[in-house]
């Protein structure tokens, strides 16, 4: 009987960590919850909101829907100067593009045109559901392929936390020809992004961990336990900036660490002190746009990055 009821608790936490509700929600602290609601958070999980986009650009911009495993809305914006190339945006767990609007300015100001994608369940785009880089990988590519189609010949993909994840699980199945990346804060593998999530709780990651890993793939149609960002790295060939929070809660040092050791190409590693899994503009915004902008033009150049 308990571990029937351990896989049905498991059953709603995984359904809830992986559909957004569209009822908006004030974030929760537990400090204010009453007993009963206690109880029924830890039995049924927490309802989180689909996240909206709260904010548009001050640049004028083109919203583009695309195909893909569902329809994706994104923000085309084009720089005032002769574009470099044009970077493809792809946000974090519980994101959306409008949170990625200061990036986008950024690149805008260093010569590049920008792609804002909204993954499933998020934003304009269809649905409400995420799995945390799987099927997202897919909208990856039709993004790629999006710009691609444009004549853009210098595609470039960032991305962040989940988006970064994404991104390194569409170059490991689809070999899609990227000029470069840029990963900000990926997890190593979902085994250990959910049992980060399952300590936060105060719960022990057996079998916590496993229940949920098996209940969240099962009920979106994939093996979560294959989700490793890490073994992806090992078909990265293309120009790659890893970038991570020395005081990141959320994605170790030694995650990190893993995820550039297994880059097959060129390859940097650039890390903020005291930023945490965060926006690094927050706290590192000039050195931010230093080592982006050096690596973006280190790009052209065929030795001009440690192997």
């Amino acid at each position: 009987m308990l571990f029937v009821l351990l896989n049905i608790v498991a059953a709603f936490h995984a359904y809830k960590f992986t559909h957004f509700t569209d009822k908006q929600f004030a974030r929760v602290n537990e400090h204010h919850l009453s007993g009963l609601e206690k109880i029924t958070t830890l039995l049924f999980g927490i309802d989180m909101s689909r996240p909206v986009d709260f904010e548009k650009p001050s640049q004028p911009y083109q919203t583009v829907q695309l195909q893909s495993n569902v329809k994706l809305e994104c923000w085309s914006l084009k720089t005032d100067s002769t574009a470099k190339g044009t970077v493809i945006i792809f946000h974090g767990y519980r994101g959306n593009k409008s949170s990625m609007i200061d990036r986008s300015d950024e690149f805008l100001k260093l010569g590049y045109n920008t792609l804002l994608v909204d993954f499933m369940g998020s934003g304009g785009s269809e649905g409400n559901t995420t799995t945390i880089g799987y099927q997202e990988s897919q909208e990856v590519k039709s993004a790629y392929e999006y710009a691609s189609s444009k004549g853009e010949k210098h595609i470039y993909l960032f991305g962040t936390s989940m988006g970064a994840a994404s991104i390194m699980k569409a170059m490991k199945d689809y070999q899609l020809p990227a000029t470069a990346l840029i990963l900000e804060c990926p997890f190593g593998s979902m085994f250990q992004t959910v049992s980060v999530r399952v300590k936060q709780m105060g719960l022990h990651t057996f079998p916590t961990s496993y229940l949920l890993m098996f209940w969240g793939g099962t009920e979106n149609g994939f093996w979560a336990f294959s989700h490793n960002p890490a073994d992806y790295a090992k078909n990265i060939t293309v120009p790659t900036l890893l970038m991570w929070g020395e005081a990141d809660e959320k994605v170790s040092r030694g995650e990190t660490e893993t995820i550039f050791q297994n880059l097959k190409g060129r390859k940097e590693l650039k890390t903020f002190p005291l930023s945490k899994h965060e926006d690094y503009l927050l706290k590192y915004k000039e050195q931010w746009i230093t080592e982006v902008s050096i690596f973006l033009s280190s790009t052209t150049s065929k030795d001009s990055l440690p192997g």
